[in-house]
């Protein structure tokens, strides 16, 4: 009688915004609410259950809360409050009216519950988080009243709240919920919120598999989701969610110390020795004069001709660490050719002596091709970009140009080669130009994409990197910014977006907790104030703002080309995204909200295998000629060597 006395009120509950949602129908000037598919019949098929994949969407936020017995504990202790269990998690407030709103996933959630009770098997390895984020009215007491109805045997659900909004806005932050209040014409609050509802699964290793919109939540679609990770073994878990692609496919030009997989306990070392790293030179000046499959004819300046004698100039100078201010840092220690010739080891670039640049290196594959350079597109040719890191205080830290000049000058190994590709000695003009060059022939193409699409081979790309391109080109919308030809595909428009990724970075300051790795698999949360306090300070970063004082321009980036993507991880201008999962969940959620995010970015409705087969896609990108850009890279010579 108690089990049908709960059940009663829990669809009391239900009927009554059901009856909010008819007393709307009855104004004229108002239509009815459409309910959401969570309160239907799912009108498709779903697939079985482990006949897909889904892809990790980066590691689950901590954070300080309340448990509706008012005990402090954190997200994590409740995510592995025990071994091997997945979670559930939903953001609500409990005043909420919105029909499609927080009542929705209260009711999967509900709905879950009751039907694992005769599934013990998969209810004991799955519980449901519910956390408020009105922690002014939700006190742990309403909370305890809100999920009363709902509580019983089976399925475990706690009802979760805040001690405060300075605790609970870093966990929104992290979760990326955007959560507004409501105010009336006289600025008073309403006790109503603006916010898009998401669930999130979350599996034992605290990592996010998904994340469903009001337009994918349903009782079928998450139980269906959670078999399919139970059924995943350890082994298949740690093949399918790699924290950082391998950076090429052979071996010994690969990272020197590979960090794959380092985020899980059994991660295992792969370091290769120096002595093994033997490069060859390549015909770089090819790569120029013929362009590979899929790309456009290299862009030449008239006043800087490619010449081998120019390349090979420039190829030392490149990896010469005596270009810096104290002899120790040259172009190539953040543009490292084995690692997509970025740094997958960094969010941000280090200059000489630690000091922070603050943004992600960019990748120099096919930057020939670039219109602008640097992430504010400050600059519009190599030959005068490469000043910029030569004289930054961060990067090499020279002083001023003729400290470069003099310094070329006075080693002997030079002088013979700046005669040789120039007719001339070193100067400001001849030393751009040769690294120019050089950087100029790191050209790569010929991807598994471009021989199934110029050149029509059916069988080049995988049937999901295949409808990774239709999501690409079509739902997802990716080819508008990320341009593909009849010809060519440079796979960026050459312009500069807002996102929201700045944005967010410059106003939303955690206060809370941050994950910092200290091992293989293990993660400690650290005080903000402490991270602060060993972390240099860094000015807010607007983006095109700064070049242009436009207010339009803030937080607005140059499109990079997704050309040998998966290679260049981290990604963004500020490295914040680890992975292509990350990049496509951030997508598929539309971004993040400001006042000047672009029109482009909207919320997508991907599913998570829409999702994943959009990661399959860039996979595809890849070029065939890495190895051998690698390889001559290694085979440069190195301060005095001749």
């Amino acid at each position: 009688m108690l089990h049908l006395k709960k059940r009663t009120q829990v669809w009391m509950l239900l009927a009554s915004l059901a009856l909010g949602a008819a007393e709307l129908q009855a104004e004229p000037a108002v239509s009815p609410p459409k309910l959401a598919l969570g309160y239907t019949q799912l009108p498709f098929a779903l697939p079985e259950p482990g006949s897909y994949e889904l892809p990790d969407l980066g590691l689950a936020a901590d954070g300080s809360v309340l448990d509706s017995e008012s005990r402090p504990t954190t997200l994590y202790a409740l995510l592995s409050a025990q071994r091997g269990q997945i979670s559930l998690l939903s953001f609500i407030y409990a005043a909420c009216s919105d029909v499609n709103g927080c009542p929705l996933s209260t009711m999967v959630f509900h709905k879950i519950k009751s039907r694992l009770q005769k599934e013990p098997d998969i209810a004991k390895n799955l519980h449901l988080l519910t956390l408020s984020f009105n922690p002014e009215h939700d006190t742990p007491a309403m909370m305890k009243h809100y999920g009363q109805s709902f509580q019983g045997d089976g399925l475990s659900w706690q009802f979760l709240t805040t001690h405060s909004e300075q605790d609970l806005h870093p966990i929104l932050d992290h979760y990326q919920q955007n959560i507004q209040k409501i105010y009336n014409a006289k600025g008073e609050f309403t006790g109503t919120f603006s916010h898009l509802l998401r669930v999130y699964l979350i599996d034992a290793n605290k990592r996010i598999r998904n994340i469903y919109s009001v337009d994918f939540l349903h009782p079928d679609t998450l139980i269906n989701d959670v078999r399919t990770l139970l059924l995943a073994t350890a082994a298949d878990h740690k093949r399918r969610t790699p924290s950082k692609p391998v950076p090429s496919t052979t071996g010994i030009f690969s990272a020197g110390d590979n960090k794959t997989g380092y985020e899980q306990a059994d991660y295992q070392t792969h370091a290769i020795a120096l002595s093994d790293r033997k490069g060859k030179a390549a015909d770089l000046l090819a790569n120029i004069r013929k362009a590979p499959l899929g790309l456009p004819p290299v862009p030449v300046p008239e006043d800087n001709p490619p010449t081998a004698a120019k390349i090979a100039l420039g190829r030392k100078l490149f990896y010469d660490r005596r270009l810096s201010l104290n002899k120790t840092f040259s172009c190539a220690m953040c543009h490292l050719p084995e690692q997509g010739f970025t740094s997958q080891e960094m969010a941000t670039a280090v200059g000489v002596e630690g000091r922070s640049v603050g943004r992600n290196t960019p990748s120099l594959f096919n930057v020939a091709y670039a219109q602008t350079l640097f992430h504010d597109a400050r600059e519009n040719t190599l030959e005068q970009q490469v000043w910029g890191p030569l004289l930054a205080r961060n990067e090499m830290a020279n002083p001023a140009i003729a400290s470069v000049v003099d310094t070329i000058k006075e080693n002997p190994d030079y002088p013979h080669l700046f005669k040789a590709a120039f007719g001339k000695p070193a100067n400001m003009e001849t030393i751009g130009m040769a690294i120019a060059s050089y950087e100029r022939a790191l050209i790569s193409g010929n991807s598994a994409f471009d021989r199934w699409y110029f050149q029509k081979q059916s069988h080049a790309m995988t049937a999901d990197a295949q409808r990774g391109f239709g999501l690409f080109t079509g739902k997802a919308g990716c080819a508008n910014c990320h341009l593909i030809g009849k010809q060519s595909a440079l796979l960026t428009d050459q312009l500069n977006h807002n996102t929201g990724i700045g944005y967010q970075e410059a106003m939303g300051k955690p206060a809370g907790p941050q994950p910092v790795q200290i091992a293989p698999g293990v993660f400690a949360q650290v005080s903000s104030q402490i991270v602060s306090a060993v972390s240099e300070r860094q000015a807010n970063d607007l983006g095109r703002y700064a070049i242009t004082q436009n207010p339009q321009h803030r937080w607005q980036y140059k499109t990079p080309s997704l050309r040998n993507l998966v290679l260049t991880a981290p990604y963004m201008h500020n490295g914040s995204l680890q992975t292509l999962a990350q990049v496509v969940a951030f997508y598929n959620q539309g971004g993040v909200a400001n006042e000047n995010l672009d029109g482009l970015i909207k919320p997508l409705a991907l599913s998570a295998q829409e999702q994943a087969d959009l990661v399959a896609f860039m996979q595809a990108l890849t070029g065939d000629n890495v190895d051998e850009l690698v390889s001559d890279a290694f085979a440069a010579p190195i301060g005095e060597s001749q």
